[in-house]
């Protein structure tokens, strides 16, 4: 589920964005603790049958999460209008024949390119007018309407055409299932749920749909080892848990779900079978240490969809990754990936998307490292669909030990992304955000390295030959190309100057502060409303644009204008670094006179990011 799919109520979604409301009237009760009677014990069996094995056919193959996962996801159908998907109501489209036909599809057409996870989404414990059905022990039980079967015969017949079978839940107890804080916790003598949450009854998850969990009482923990239990009988090998906080649109003690998230880690690993645990759904990057300790996966911002008679649209939030992922960046490797959300670019028009809009989609989650797991109806993928999901290409730079990539110029509408890869190549992207046309050029010297390169293009699957000091491309709008670039020619020379230097000019707030991270252990901020920092004496042999490389930190995306020796000046805004404590850089283009120069970095009348240093190339 996404963050705007679950609650019964009005989800929240960015308010910059439009608001799904859902159609559904049922109301929750908020029924006050009722005393903490002793109960039985709950000792029953946690399934009708456990013949499943608890460990993984794959355990101790792989590690969960070695590489970014790659499947199907149920959610991006469920939640569109598009004629024909959800006949029955609001996100009916979930029901276990849909599953089983996307699993049948996905084994015939993309298993064979690495994609495995088929994940149900939010939905699968409720009917069709959204009230829940839970069992005896508070934990949530298939829908007879839409999973006849139950839920363990899905998975066998996932697992039967060799994929992987993927459930979900909310964070914390949904308030349906409290019972008045009498209904028992398997396995866990004694307690109820009314010893599980709160004694105030506060709620938590992105759409107060539960109660926060208590673990200082150790009946939360047993609740948690219920549901893993359960799931691991089932045979699932994926969970999401959604409305996680800090994040999913709430801040707070209450929305605090760090210790959700840890309790489900140890679950999980006391079941014995590998489960990949994501986390959703916009998550706070303040607390990317938690995440990757307990997690496999975490959400980094929004859903892609867009609730609308498409799957998604490039305005409703494909277009805020570029803004959003640059500061998560070097959290992702194996054991844990930031999540883009999923991946729909294989339907056409279901999807909502030109053909470049497509192609621009899948290249930024391939080379973000994101996991690709699509939410296309995988019955009907057209050829540009099937093209682009299944470049070996593009899948193997997603897959392999390439790092994400990351801005090397600013976050403007022509822009290009990059990463140096282990055998000293560089995976290069180039983008061009704008309604309209344009080119964009990707110079070596952002790189790192000058002269020749031989270059190749990954979604056309050719050798483009050897390049001289950059590539350019004229792209369409919201189009894209994905390099692989191998350099022939030397490393770049280049003189650094410090920001905090004295020889420097500061004026309105701007002031020398320490930076742990930065060169010289100090940087220049208070950038703002006016406030500047100018290099002076900026010495170069010849005349000519430079791409001047900038040393910054910016724990959110701000702009600044760049000028040299008091001309007009370019309005660039710098990627986040991801927090006020880490530096990266990006290179900006300057016009430079042979012989002293001046380069200014002004505020304007906003909020710009610090500066550590620049470095100059020695050539243009």
């Amino acid at each position: 589920m996404r963050s705007s799919s679950y609650s019964p109520g009005t989800p929240a979604r960015r308010s910059t964005r439009a608001v799904l409301v859902l159609a559904l009237t049922a109301a929750m009760a908020t029924t006050l603790p009722a005393a903490r009677a002793a109960t039985p014990t709950a000792s029953t069996p946690t399934s009708t049958s456990t013949t499943t094995s608890t460990t993984s056919s794959a355990a101790g193959a792989e590690a969960v999460a070695a590489k970014p996962y790659m499947g199907w996801s149920s959610w991006s159908m469920q939640s569109s209008k598009y004629p024909g998907l959800n006949p029955d109501g609001d996100y009916s489209y979930l029901t276990e024949k849909n599953v089983l036909k996307q699993a049948d599809a996905l084994a015939a057409k993309l298993k064979p390119y690495g994609y495995e996870y088929v994940n149900l989404d939010a939905g699968w414990w409720r009917a069709k007018d959204w009230k829940p059905g839970f069992d005896e022990y508070a934990r949530q039980k298939a829908d007879p309407g839409r999973f006849p079967r139950g839920m363990k015969p899905v998975a066998d017949h996932i697992h039967g055409k060799g994929l992987k079978a993927g459930i979900y839940l909310p964070v914390g107890l949904e308030k349906e299932a409290y019972g008045e804080g009498k209904i028992p916790i398997w396995n866990a003598e004694g307690c109820t749920t009314a010893d599980i949450v709160y004694g105030d009854l506060r709620t938590t998850n992105g759409w107060d749909s539960a109660y926060k969990l208590d673990f200082s009482n150790p009946c939360a923990q047993m609740y948690v080892d219920s549901q893993a239990r359960l799931f691991a009988d089932w045979g699932y090998d994926f969970l999401k848990l959604d409305g996680v906080g800090p994040g999913s649109g709430k801040n707070g003690d209450q929305y605090d779900n760090v210790a959700d998230v840890a309790a489900w880690q140890k679950a999980i690993a006391a079941t014995g079978r590998p489960i990949h645990l994501e986390i959703s759904w916009s998550l706070d990057i303040g607390r990317v240490a938690d995440w990757k300790k307990y997690s496999n996966g975490w959400r980094i911002d929004t859903d892609v969809e867009c609730y609308c008679n498409t799957l998604v649209s490039w305005e409703n939030s494909v277009d805020d990754r570029w803004d959003d992922a640059p500061g998560w960046t070097r959290h992702a490797g194996p054991g844990g990936w930031n999540d883009l959300d999923s991946l729909d670019v294989g339907n056409g028009q279901m999807d909502g998307l030109t053909k470049a809009e497509r192609q621009s989609y899948a290249t930024l989650w391939a080379i973000a490292k994101s996991p690709l797991y699509t939410g296309d109806d995988l019955t009907k993928l057209d050829s540009y669909g099937v093209s682009l999901l299944t470049n070996r290409e593009v899948i193997a730079l997603n897959q392999g030990s390439t790092p994400p990539a990351r801005p090397v110029t600013p976050s403007d509408p022509q822009q290009v992304w990059a990463a140096k890869n282990a055998d000293g190549s560089y995976t290069v992207a180039l983008f061009n955000l704008a309604d309209a046309p344009a080119a964009v050029t990707a110079d070596w010297s952002t790189l790192g390295f000058t002269g020749k390169a031989s270059v190749r293009d990954l979604w056309n699957r050719e050798n483009l030959g050897t390049h001289t000091n950059k590539v350019t491309q004229a792209l369409p709008a919201h189009g894209s190309r994905l390099f692989t670039v191998t350099p022939r020619g030397a490393a770049l020379a280049s003189t650094g100057y410090e920001a905090e230097s004295t020889t420097n000019t500061l004026s309105g707030n701007a002031s020398v502060a320490d930076c742990s991270a930065c060169s010289g252990g100090k940087k220049v901020g208070n950038l703002y409303v006016g406030g500047k920092l100018r290099f002076n004496d900026v010495v170069v042999a010849k005349a000519g644009t430079y791409m001047v490389k900038v040393g910054y930190v910016n724990g959110d995306a701000r702009s600044i204008d760049v000028s040299a020796n008091g001309n007009g000046a370019r309005h660039h805004k710098f990627p986040s670094t991801g927090d006020w404590g880490t530096a990266e850089t990006v290179s900006v283009p300057v016009t430079l006179k042979a012989g002293a120069n001046t380069i200014t970095f002004d505020s304007g009348t906003g909020y710009a990011p610090d500066i550590d240093r620049i470095d100059v190339p020695k050539s243009s």
